[in-house]
Protein backbone atom coordinates (compact mmCIF):
# COMPACT_ATOMS: atom_id res chain seq x y z
CA UNK A 1 0.00 0.00 0.00
CA UNK A 2 1.33 3.35 -0.98
CA UNK A 3 2.09 5.69 1.26
CA UNK A 4 -0.94 8.39 0.22
CA UNK A 5 -3.27 6.05 0.38
CA UNK A 6 -2.43 5.06 3.92
CA UNK A 7 -3.01 8.73 4.83
CA UNK A 8 -6.81 8.52 3.37
CA UNK A 9 -7.16 5.65 5.29
CA UNK A 10 -5.59 6.20 8.24
CA UNK A 11 -7.87 10.07 8.12
CA UNK A 12 -10.77 8.23 6.85
CA UNK A 13 -10.92 5.65 10.38
CA UNK A 14 -9.85 8.75 12.38
CA UNK A 15 -12.74 11.13 11.80
CA UNK A 16 -15.21 8.05 10.93
CA UNK A 17 -14.41 6.87 14.41
CA UNK A 18 -14.91 10.24 16.04
CA UNK A 19 -18.43 10.49 14.14
CA UNK A 20 -19.65 7.08 15.55
CA UNK A 21 -18.65 7.55 18.73
CA UNK A 22 -20.77 10.67 18.86
CA UNK A 23 -23.44 9.05 17.63
CA UNK A 24 -23.42 5.84 19.63
CA UNK A 25 -22.12 6.78 22.89
CA UNK A 26 -25.31 9.54 22.66
CA UNK A 27 -27.72 6.61 22.24
CA UNK A 28 -26.35 4.72 25.62
CA UNK A 29 -25.65 6.88 27.85
CA UNK A 30 -27.83 9.09 28.74
CA UNK A 31 -25.87 12.44 30.41
CA UNK A 32 -24.52 13.01 26.92
CA UNK A 33 -27.26 14.06 25.90
CA UNK A 34 -27.12 17.16 27.47
CA UNK A 35 -23.25 17.29 27.01
CA UNK A 36 -23.49 16.79 22.66
CA UNK A 37 -19.72 18.19 23.01
CA UNK A 38 -18.26 16.10 25.51
CA UNK A 39 -17.33 13.55 23.04
CA UNK A 40 -16.02 16.30 20.75
CA UNK A 41 -14.14 17.58 22.89
CA UNK A 42 -12.08 14.28 24.41
CA UNK A 43 -12.10 13.73 20.58
CA UNK A 44 -10.10 16.89 19.95
CA UNK A 45 -7.97 16.08 22.94
CA UNK A 46 -6.72 12.39 21.85
CA UNK A 47 -5.97 14.26 18.62
CA UNK A 48 -3.62 16.60 19.61
CA UNK A 49 -1.97 13.70 22.14
CA UNK A 50 -1.79 11.66 19.28
CA UNK A 51 0.08 14.17 16.81
CA UNK A 52 2.26 14.78 19.76
CA UNK A 53 3.44 11.54 19.76
CA UNK A 54 4.29 10.88 15.52
CA UNK A 55 8.12 10.25 16.74
CA UNK A 56 7.91 8.73 20.03
CA UNK A 57 9.17 4.95 19.78
CA UNK A 58 6.20 2.73 21.36
CA UNK A 59 4.03 2.48 18.58
CA UNK A 60 0.03 2.46 19.87
CA UNK A 61 -1.76 2.08 16.50
CA UNK A 62 -1.78 -1.11 16.17
CA UNK A 63 -4.02 -1.82 19.42
CA UNK A 64 -6.96 1.00 18.90
CA UNK A 65 -8.94 -2.35 18.35
CA UNK A 66 -8.25 -3.32 22.14
CA UNK A 67 -8.85 0.53 23.42
CA UNK A 68 -11.91 0.49 21.46
CA UNK A 69 -13.22 -2.96 22.92
CA UNK A 70 -13.37 -1.81 26.40
CA UNK A 71 -14.56 1.31 25.50
CA UNK A 72 -17.61 -0.20 23.99
CA UNK A 73 -17.79 -3.36 26.52
CA UNK A 74 -17.79 -0.18 29.39
CA UNK A 75 -20.79 1.51 27.99
CA UNK A 76 -23.04 -2.11 27.39
CA UNK A 77 -22.15 -2.87 30.63
CA UNK A 78 -22.88 0.36 32.33
CA UNK A 79 -25.59 1.66 30.08
CA UNK A 80 -27.26 4.92 31.63
CA UNK A 81 -31.08 5.65 30.64
CA UNK A 82 -34.41 6.84 32.21
CA UNK A 83 -36.10 4.09 34.10
CA UNK A 84 -39.14 2.80 32.35
CA UNK A 85 -39.95 1.02 35.56
CA UNK A 86 -43.92 1.17 36.69
CA UNK A 87 -46.67 2.31 34.30
CA UNK A 88 -47.19 5.47 34.95
CA UNK A 89 -46.21 7.99 31.52
CA UNK A 90 -43.80 10.29 32.56
CA UNK A 91 -42.27 11.94 29.96
CA UNK A 92 -40.53 15.66 30.19
CA UNK A 93 -41.51 17.54 32.24
CA UNK A 94 -41.51 14.92 35.24
CA UNK A 95 -39.03 13.73 37.58
CA UNK A 96 -36.38 11.51 34.86
CA UNK A 97 -34.23 8.78 37.61
CA UNK A 98 -31.21 7.30 35.20
CA UNK A 99 -30.16 4.06 35.78
CA UNK A 100 -26.43 3.11 35.70
CA UNK A 101 -23.12 4.56 37.01
CA UNK A 102 -23.65 8.35 38.28
CA UNK A 103 -22.79 11.36 36.19
CA UNK A 104 -19.53 12.24 38.14
CA UNK A 105 -18.25 8.68 37.67
CA UNK A 106 -19.60 7.64 33.74
CA UNK A 107 -18.71 10.65 31.85
CA UNK A 108 -14.47 10.97 33.22
CA UNK A 109 -13.86 7.37 31.98
CA UNK A 110 -15.69 8.01 28.77
CA UNK A 111 -13.89 11.34 28.29
CA UNK A 112 -10.60 9.44 29.05
CA UNK A 113 -11.76 6.40 26.99
CA UNK A 114 -12.96 8.21 23.80
CA UNK A 115 -9.53 10.43 24.35
CA UNK A 116 -7.21 7.41 24.50
CA UNK A 117 -8.26 6.13 21.42
CA UNK A 118 -8.80 9.14 19.15
CA UNK A 119 -5.06 9.21 20.47
CA UNK A 120 -4.00 5.83 19.28
CA UNK A 121 -5.48 6.84 16.00
CA UNK A 122 -4.07 9.99 15.57
CA UNK A 123 -0.57 9.09 16.20
CA UNK A 124 -1.10 6.70 13.06
CA UNK A 125 -1.94 9.49 11.20
CA UNK A 126 0.72 11.30 12.76
CA UNK A 127 3.15 9.09 11.91
CA UNK A 128 2.34 8.59 8.08
CA UNK A 129 1.77 12.15 8.11
CA UNK A 130 5.61 13.69 8.20
CA UNK A 131 6.18 11.61 5.43
CA UNK A 132 4.79 14.50 3.19
CA UNK A 133 5.21 17.88 2.44
CA UNK A 134 2.91 20.05 4.79
CA UNK A 135 0.55 20.96 1.95
CA UNK A 136 0.35 17.35 0.43
CA UNK A 137 -0.50 15.60 3.41
CA UNK A 138 -3.09 18.17 4.62
CA UNK A 139 -4.61 17.60 0.78
CA UNK A 140 -4.28 13.66 1.59
CA UNK A 141 -6.14 14.01 5.06
CA UNK A 142 -8.79 16.90 4.15
CA UNK A 143 -9.65 14.10 1.50
CA UNK A 144 -9.75 11.29 4.06
CA UNK A 145 -11.90 13.21 6.45
CA UNK A 146 -14.47 13.91 3.87
CA UNK A 147 -14.41 10.27 2.34
CA UNK A 148 -15.46 9.30 6.37
CA UNK A 149 -17.92 12.10 6.50
CA UNK A 150 -19.66 10.68 3.09
CA UNK A 151 -19.71 6.88 4.76
CA UNK A 152 -20.51 8.08 8.44
CA UNK A 153 -23.88 9.76 6.64
CA UNK A 154 -24.57 6.99 3.77
CA UNK A 155 -24.22 4.75 7.00
CA UNK A 156 -26.85 7.06 8.84
CA UNK A 157 -29.15 7.80 6.27
CA UNK A 158 -29.29 3.92 5.39
CA UNK A 159 -30.67 3.41 9.32
CA UNK A 160 -27.51 0.60 9.84
CA UNK A 161 -26.77 -0.67 13.46
CA UNK A 162 -23.71 0.19 15.22
CA UNK A 163 -22.14 -3.33 13.71
CA UNK A 164 -22.26 -1.70 10.45
CA UNK A 165 -20.39 1.42 11.50
CA UNK A 166 -17.87 -1.56 13.39
CA UNK A 167 -17.81 -3.29 10.50
CA UNK A 168 -16.39 -0.41 8.66
CA UNK A 169 -14.15 0.40 11.52
CA UNK A 170 -12.36 -3.39 11.38
CA UNK A 171 -12.49 -3.53 7.43
CA UNK A 172 -10.07 -0.39 7.27
CA UNK A 173 -7.69 -1.55 10.10
CA UNK A 174 -7.30 -4.98 8.87
CA UNK A 175 -6.26 -2.95 5.32
CA UNK A 176 -3.79 -0.92 7.62
CA UNK A 177 -2.48 -3.56 9.33
CA UNK A 178 -0.39 -6.22 8.19
CA UNK A 179 -0.03 -8.16 11.10
CA UNK A 180 -2.20 -7.37 13.81
CA UNK A 181 -0.82 -7.66 17.55
CA UNK A 182 -2.55 -11.06 19.21
CA UNK A 183 -4.38 -8.53 21.47
CA UNK A 184 -5.78 -6.08 18.56
CA UNK A 185 -7.16 -9.74 16.92
CA UNK A 186 -9.01 -10.31 20.03
CA UNK A 187 -10.09 -7.07 20.45
CA UNK A 188 -11.49 -6.68 17.15
CA UNK A 189 -13.52 -10.23 17.86
CA UNK A 190 -14.48 -8.38 21.15
CA UNK A 191 -15.34 -5.18 19.59
CA UNK A 192 -17.63 -7.42 16.37
CA UNK A 193 -18.96 -9.56 19.47
CA UNK A 194 -20.68 -6.45 21.14
CA UNK A 195 -21.79 -4.52 18.40
CA UNK A 196 -23.24 -7.62 16.96
CA UNK A 197 -24.98 -8.53 20.69
CA UNK A 198 -26.78 -4.52 20.16
CA UNK A 199 -27.24 -4.70 17.11
CA UNK A 200 -28.89 -8.07 17.00
CA UNK A 201 -31.55 -7.25 20.26
CA UNK A 202 -35.33 -7.59 19.08
CA UNK A 203 -36.68 -4.23 20.96
CA UNK A 204 -34.32 -2.07 18.91
CA UNK A 205 -34.36 -0.27 15.91
CA UNK A 206 -32.18 2.44 14.49
CA UNK A 207 -33.04 5.21 12.56
CA UNK A 208 -31.06 7.87 10.85
CA UNK A 209 -30.91 10.01 14.04
CA UNK A 210 -31.53 8.04 17.37
CA UNK A 211 -31.34 4.03 18.63
CA UNK A 212 -35.23 3.70 19.52
CA UNK A 213 -36.35 0.89 21.80
CA UNK A 214 -40.60 -0.25 22.06
CA UNK A 215 -41.81 -1.49 25.24
CA UNK A 216 -45.30 -2.66 25.73
CA UNK A 217 -47.50 -1.64 28.83
CA UNK A 218 -50.93 -2.79 29.91
CA UNK A 219 -53.92 -1.18 31.62
CA UNK A 220 -55.93 -4.18 31.48
CA UNK A 221 -57.56 -6.22 28.42
CA UNK A 222 -57.66 -3.70 25.43
CA UNK A 223 -55.36 -1.41 26.97
CA UNK A 224 -52.11 -1.43 25.59
CA UNK A 225 -49.44 0.80 25.19
CA UNK A 226 -46.40 1.08 23.33
CA UNK A 227 -43.35 3.28 24.76
CA UNK A 228 -41.41 4.58 22.08
CA UNK A 229 -37.76 5.87 23.91
CA UNK A 230 -34.90 7.02 21.94
CA UNK A 231 -31.23 7.21 23.06
CA UNK A 232 -32.93 5.87 26.44
CA UNK A 233 -35.31 8.26 26.55
CA UNK A 234 -39.51 8.08 27.32
CA UNK A 235 -40.11 10.03 23.60
CA UNK A 236 -43.93 8.95 22.78
CA UNK A 237 -46.83 6.73 23.38
CA UNK A 238 -48.51 4.14 20.93
CA UNK A 239 -52.17 3.75 22.29
CA UNK A 240 -56.07 4.21 20.98
CA UNK A 241 -57.84 7.55 20.88
CA UNK A 242 -59.67 6.69 24.07
CA UNK A 243 -56.31 5.64 26.36
CA UNK A 244 -55.17 8.93 24.99
CA UNK A 245 -58.60 11.16 25.95
CA UNK A 246 -58.50 9.06 29.21
CA UNK A 247 -54.71 9.57 30.56
CA UNK A 248 -53.43 12.47 28.35
CA UNK A 249 -56.70 14.93 28.22
CA UNK A 250 -54.52 18.24 27.02
CA UNK A 251 -53.79 15.88 23.77
CA UNK A 252 -57.30 16.98 22.47
CA UNK A 253 -57.07 20.70 24.28
CA UNK A 254 -56.34 22.34 20.81
CA UNK A 255 -59.98 21.54 19.16
CA UNK A 256 -61.77 22.76 21.93
CA UNK A 257 -60.03 25.96 21.88
CA UNK A 258 -60.11 26.37 17.98
CA UNK A 259 -64.14 25.85 18.43
CA UNK A 260 -64.59 24.02 14.89
CA UNK A 261 -62.01 25.86 13.23
CA UNK A 262 -59.81 23.19 12.03
CA UNK A 263 -61.00 21.69 8.70
CA UNK A 264 -56.88 21.97 7.52
CA UNK A 265 -54.45 21.13 9.93
CA UNK A 266 -50.59 21.13 9.85
CA UNK A 267 -49.14 19.25 12.52
CA UNK A 268 -45.33 19.66 12.72
CA UNK A 269 -42.71 16.52 14.35
CA UNK A 270 -46.15 14.24 14.16
CA UNK A 271 -43.67 11.31 15.32
CA UNK A 272 -46.17 7.86 15.28
CA UNK A 273 -49.11 9.75 14.82
CA UNK A 274 -50.80 10.94 17.65
CA UNK A 275 -51.82 14.32 16.87
CA UNK A 276 -52.51 13.21 13.43
CA UNK A 277 -55.29 10.73 14.85
CA UNK A 278 -56.44 13.03 16.83
CA UNK A 279 -56.96 15.56 14.01
CA UNK A 280 -58.80 13.48 12.27
CA UNK A 281 -60.96 12.33 14.83
CA UNK A 282 -61.94 15.92 15.69
CA UNK A 283 -63.45 16.23 12.27
CA UNK A 284 -60.08 17.61 9.93
CA UNK A 285 -61.18 17.79 6.34
CA UNK A 286 -56.94 17.33 5.64
CA UNK A 287 -53.87 16.74 7.27
CA UNK A 288 -50.48 17.64 6.70
CA UNK A 289 -47.98 15.48 8.97
CA UNK A 290 -44.83 16.27 8.66
CA UNK A 291 -42.32 14.09 10.36
CA UNK A 292 -38.18 13.93 9.97
CA UNK A 293 -37.45 10.04 11.09
CA UNK A 294 -38.52 7.67 8.97
CA UNK A 295 -38.36 5.10 11.09
CA UNK A 296 -40.21 6.10 13.56
CA UNK A 297 -43.23 7.20 10.72
CA UNK A 298 -42.69 3.56 9.79
CA UNK A 299 -43.20 2.32 13.12
CA UNK A 300 -46.66 4.94 14.11
CA UNK A 301 -47.79 3.69 9.86
CA UNK A 302 -47.36 -0.49 11.30
CA UNK A 303 -48.62 0.30 15.36
CA UNK A 304 -50.75 3.11 15.89
CA UNK A 305 -53.92 1.20 16.33
CA UNK A 306 -55.57 4.45 14.78
CA UNK A 307 -54.01 4.06 11.55
CA UNK A 308 -53.79 7.81 10.41
CA UNK A 309 -51.58 7.34 8.18
CA UNK A 310 -53.65 5.45 6.24
CA UNK A 311 -56.07 7.65 6.32
CA UNK A 312 -56.44 9.49 2.77
CA UNK A 313 -57.22 12.95 4.43
CA UNK A 314 -53.31 12.52 5.77
CA UNK A 315 -50.37 13.49 3.52
CA UNK A 316 -47.16 12.42 5.31
CA UNK A 317 -43.89 14.44 4.39
CA UNK A 318 -41.00 12.70 5.27
CA UNK A 319 -38.58 16.14 5.80
CA UNK A 320 -37.15 18.70 8.22
CA UNK A 321 -39.88 20.65 9.44
CA UNK A 322 -38.16 24.34 9.03
CA UNK A 323 -38.12 23.46 5.74
CA UNK A 324 -41.23 22.37 4.61
CA UNK A 325 -42.43 25.97 6.44
CA UNK A 326 -40.04 28.12 4.09
CA UNK A 327 -41.22 26.26 0.74
CA UNK A 328 -45.21 25.85 1.82
CA UNK A 329 -47.34 28.80 1.61
CA UNK A 330 -50.24 27.25 2.03
CA UNK A 331 -52.38 28.84 4.87
CA UNK A 332 -53.90 26.41 8.07
CA UNK A 333 -57.01 26.81 10.54
CA UNK A 334 -54.82 25.03 12.82
CA UNK A 335 -50.64 24.16 13.22
CA UNK A 336 -50.06 22.16 15.71
CA UNK A 337 -46.25 22.09 17.06
CA UNK A 338 -45.96 18.55 18.45
CA UNK A 339 -42.27 17.78 19.28
CA UNK A 340 -40.76 19.13 16.27
CA UNK A 341 -36.89 19.84 17.68
CA UNK A 342 -34.42 17.47 18.72
CA UNK A 343 -35.20 15.05 21.76
CA UNK A 344 -31.84 15.53 22.70
CA UNK A 345 -32.14 19.23 22.53
CA UNK A 346 -35.20 20.01 24.59
CA UNK A 347 -35.14 16.28 26.82
CA UNK A 348 -35.10 18.64 30.10
CA UNK A 349 -36.64 21.45 29.01
CA UNK A 350 -39.95 21.36 27.63
CA UNK A 351 -43.42 19.03 28.08
CA UNK A 352 -44.61 16.75 25.50
CA UNK A 353 -47.74 18.15 25.68
CA UNK A 354 -49.20 19.54 22.28
CA UNK A 355 -49.26 23.85 21.66
CA UNK A 356 -51.10 24.85 19.16
CA UNK A 357 -50.80 28.21 16.97
CA UNK A 358 -54.32 29.25 15.93
CA UNK A 359 -54.02 31.16 12.66
CA UNK A 360 -56.94 32.63 10.58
Amino acid sequence: MSDRVRLVLLSFLMLFVELSLIRWLGSDVFYLSYFSNFVLLGSFLGIGIGFLRANSRFALFGYVPVALAVLVGLVLRFPVQVDRSGTDLIFFGGTLTPSGLPSWIILPLIFLAVALVMSMIAEGVARTFTSFPPLEAYRLDIMGSLLGIIAFSLLSFLSAPPLGWGGVVVAVFLALTRKPPVLAVAGLVLLVGFLGWESARPVLQWSPYYKIRLDNISYGPGDNVVILSVNGVPHQSIETLAGRRTREPIYFRPYALAQNSHADVLVVGAGNGTDTAIALDAGARHVDAVEIDPRIYDIGKRLNPNRPYSDPRVTVHITDARAFMEQNHQKYDLVLFALPDSITTIVCGFAEATWSIIAS
